[in-house]
């Protein structure tokens, strides 16, 4: 059901984790956020970085707002996406180290990055039947509405990454491991839609990065059941998001370059979500004119325009160049501007990130004058504003 989208063409957002400012130092290890919140220095901390990303987003001129993950704690590489479930669910052991059997770690070993970041990942045992859940997303969002008009989207990590990662040592075989993690995480959807945000992300199903894989033991049909399981009932309460890319943490790829969305596109156009979000940037827009033609129309599309694995700030006419061209198949009210991925994955810091979101602003608006749409407001490029005087 669209809401914040509805009816709005070229509106724009980021995926969702932002960096950490360097004075973030407290963290929850498995603690539920509430009683974080009752503990002075992390709840000062946690409200400080919110109004952080707050007001970066503002000055960017961002329309849909992120919370920047700023309830994950800091770990290697983004540890905290994965560890923030898995420490928060019955069912689900402690950590240990061991690396997981994965499709891009066949040719990975010692020395590599991707498998010191795996390493790090700290592996749970699903050890019983998964059962309750801590997540607290409501809080989560709770802590970020009152600070913004704006809307704000609050996203999570799939039951199927984590049916991926986690090592079974109960369930019979890993489809009924996916499937009561759905079931699970479904209700905390829920507790998030009861606090009234307007739009869930889900990040990641699985489809797109093992379709090309012959020993999968799930099938492509399957794994869009289980999806369809994990979002049951949302979308008739608020605006619900699938997040996909091709890997994130540490801003490195874990599909090879130049990796297609085209196979995984028909099983992606039958999950139950309003829009879906897909990598542009990187891979310079290969895919736009598959998006465009297997994506139905009920389905809007939040095409990555700036990157999260590079450094250089991306052009604004660069950015416009994009858009352009995804406008050749996707129509404007169908098409959301977004990152690629997360920018809070150990990739860049704070300043790298504002500075990718004003010119995702900045190049969205050179399209929206062309096409006679309102402009957004981008406090950060106010001649009157700026801190040095201009000649």
């Amino acid at each position: 059901m669209f809401t914040t989208t509805k009816d709005k063409a070229l509106l724009t957002t980021t995926t969702g984790a932002l960096p950490r400012p360097a004075w973030y130092t407290e963290n929850l290890r498995g603690l539920p956020l509430s009683h974080g919140f009752s503990r002075l220095a992390y709840r000062d901390q946690h409200f400080d970085c919110l109004a952080c990303h707050v007001a970066a987003q503002h000055r960017a001129g961002i329309d849909i707002m992120v919370d920047g993950d700023t309830r994950l704690d800091d770990d290697v590489a983004g540890r905290g996406w994965v560890s923030y479930v898995t420490e928060r669910v019955e069912g689900i052991g402690a950590p240990r180290v061991e690396v997981p059997p994965a499709g891009f770690m066949k040719d990975k070993g010692p020395g590599d990055l991707m498998w010191e970041v795996i390493e790090t990942r700290m592996t749970p045992p699903v050890s019983g039947k998964i059962g309750n859940t801590q997540l607290e997303l409501d809080r989560a969002y709770k802590a970020i509405a009152p600070m913004t008009d704006k809307p704000v989207k609050i996203g999570t990590i799939s039951a199927q990454i984590l049916a991926l990662m986690l090592t079974n040592e109960h369930y019979g075989d890993r489809l009924e491991l996916l499937m009561d993690l759905s079931a699970a995480l479904n209700k905390e959807y829920h507790a998030l839609a009861d606090a009234g945000a307007p739009l869930i992300q889900i990040e990641e199903p699985a489809i797109h990065q093992v379709i090309a894989d012959p020993n999968q033991s799930i099938k492509p049909e399957q794994w869009v059941e289980a999806f369809n399981k994990e979002v049951k009932g949302l979308r008739q309460r608020c605006e619900v998001w699938c997040h996909t890319c091709w890997g994130s943490p540490a801003a490195q790829r874990v599909a090879s370059k130049d990796q297609s969305y085209k196979a995984a596109l028909p099983y992606l156009n039958e999950l139950d979500v309003d829009v879906i979000t897909v990598e542009g940037a990187f891979n310079k827009g290969m895919d736009l004119e598959h998006f465009g033609k297997l994506i139905g129309k009920d389905k809007k599309i939040a095409l990555g325009v700036i990157s999260h694995r590079t450094l250089q700030v991306e052009r604004p006419e660069e950015i416009a160049d994009l858009i352009r061209k995804a406008l050749q198949y996707i129509e404007p009210e169908r098409l959301i501007l977004t990152s690629d991925c997360g920018f809070g994955r150990q990739g860049m810091s704070r300043m790298h990130a504002f500075y990718k979101m004003v010119a995702l602003t900045r190049g969205t608006n050179i399209v929206r004058k062309e096409l006679g749409l309102p402009e957004a407001h981008i406090p950060a490029t106010d001649p009157k504003l700026s801190m040095v005087p201009l000649s």
